[in-house]
């Protein structure tokens, strides 16, 4: 079993892999340099012009610990004193951590991971010169796990990287990672990019990585990946690790996602949508579709009046390429969309029936309607005490749940309501209520508030349906 870590202190995700041995035969391929030219090639020119766009970061959040005695969190004790508890209380606790960032602007605007800074009270940025800055947070995007930093430079032009296109990366092609790995200062590693569009690796929602073997670890979170004519092709962010350390298998965000983060406007990004839901084409599944080989996206679901039915696309048919690009399953697809401009149009190439179609798809934002308009229900029955809101494409996104469900959302739960002793959680979509589907909050209060005595429930929890029957 081996561990996919986030390049930060202290954050991983368990996964499985197992490792591959190289045939020592591989040696004999080896050669002595050549001639004195080829003893003296360095990377130090290259580390000396980008490494100084490479910054660290450290981040502090307060963490209000638990109350010494367990009884205050009685309800009965609660009653007298109600949530300010007179004595006590721990002193909060200080979390510290530490990763990486990019100066991508002149100006002080900084790219590194979302993770790098999640709920940070404190973020200090350090340059390569050693001066520190307090860093104010642009955006931070969880789906990506990128976010924008911004320094106060006060108007000196600090050193940045170029982005250059992710697309142009050939598996093969020479790369540096530079961050900050383990708090020891800033270090450069050099490899290769061992594959390009990885998208089954399961640290983000928009999954699409560069993976590379040059050594990343933690603390190198947010630090860059650099291409050999010194522009910014990737984001590190993590690992594959048994240990902890690099094995030789890392992965970084592709530059032309983390464009779209830092062109956003606002705190919150927003990206073009596809308005349809799919999946990759497997062997079993190509022979009943007319394919010769599993390629592919074939199309389950079409959102109405979205983007992909307007441009004449159904359920059935074959996403092949976005723009030239080929698409082999739908996280590829979704970031082919993504990455790309609001307010223009991509060529999508797909197969319907056998025969190839091309379409122009709008690039357009997923909309807010019906809006969300959260509400707190109050009265007698299971939901009183929960805050729900009605789910749109544009409200899904922004949660990372399904942009092509419909229904409402619980957002929130307040303290001992019975929504809560019924085992609601936020996240949670009602679907129906007795025999009424649920398609807005207006429908929610109306079906339970018109039931007398018990309630049917089927509510969606992530990929399950439950069924709960309340007396």
């Amino acid at each position: 079993m081996s561990l996919l870590k986030f390049c930060c202190l202290g954050v991983f995700a368990l996964m499985l892999g197992a490792p591959i041995a190289l045939p020592a035969s591989a040696q004999s391929q080896r050669s002595v340099p050549q001639s004195a030219a080829e003893i003296t090639l360095s990377f130090a020119p290259l580390v000396k012009k980008t490494a100084p766009a490479v910054v660290n970061i450290y981040t502090k959040k307060r963490v209000q610990q638990r109350a010494v005695s367990p009884l205050l969190d009685d309800p009965f004790f609660r009653r007298f004193f109600g949530d300010q508890v007179p004595f006590g209380q721990m002193p909060p606790r200080v979390q510290n951590s530490l990763g990486s960032g990019v100066i991508v602007r002149a100006d002080g605007t900084i790219v590194t991971n979302h993770h790098v800074i999640k709920e940070a009270d404190e973020i200090t940025v350090v340059l390569s010169d050693r001066r520190e800055f307090e860093a104010s947070l642009l955006r931070s995007d969880e789906r990506t796990d990128l976010a924008v930093l911004k320094i106060d430079a006060r108007g000196e032009r600090l050193p940045f990287l170029e982005l250059r296109n992710s697309d142009d990366l050939d598996v093969g092609d020479l790369v540096l990672a530079v961050g900050n790995p383990f708090g020891v200062g800033q270090t450069v590693t050099q490899g290769i990019v061992s594959a390009v569009a990885r998208t089954a690796v399961g640290i983000t929602d928009l999954s699409f990585f560069i993976q590379t073997d040059a050594a990343i670890n933690p603390g190198n979170s947010g630090g860059a990946l650099i291409a050999m004519d010194g522009r910014l092709v990737g984001i590190n962010t993590a690992i594959f690790s048994r240990s902890g350390g690099s094995i030789g298998i890392g992965f970084a965000i592709p530059s032309n996602m983390v464009a779209t983060v830092i062109q956003g406007d606002g705190q919150r990004v927003v990206r073009a949508w596809l308005g349809a839901a799919g999946d990759g084409v497997t062997s079993e599944l190509a022979g009943s579709l007319g394919l010769d080989r599993p390629i592919g996206v074939v199309l389950k679901q079409v959102y109405a009046g979205g983007p992909a039915e307007r441009a004449g696309l159904r359920p059935g048919d074959v996403i092949l390429r976005v723009n030239g690009h080929d698409v082999d399953d739908f996280g590829a697809l979704r970031f082919r969309v993504a990455t790309l401009p609001l307010g223009g149009t991509a060529r999508v190439d797909y197969i319907r029936r056998g025969r190839a179609v091309n379409a122009a798809l709008s690039l357009e934002a997923p909309p807010e309607q019906p809006p969300r308009n959260p509400t707190l229900l109050d009265g007698r029955h299971p939901f009183a005490g929960a805050v729900v809101g009605n789910l749109s494409p544009a409200f899904a996104e922004e949660l990372g749940l399904d942009p092509l469900q419909l229904g409402v959302v619980v957002l929130e739960l307040r303290r001992n309501a019975p929504a809560v002793r019924l085992g609601l959680r936020p996240g949670d979509i009602v679907l129906r209520v007795n025999d009424r589907d649920i398609d807005s909050i207006d429908t929610l209060r109306g079906a339970v508030n018109s039931a007398v005595g018990a309630w049917r429930l089927r509510i969606r929890r992530g990929d399950q349906v439950l069924n709960v029957a309340v007396q």
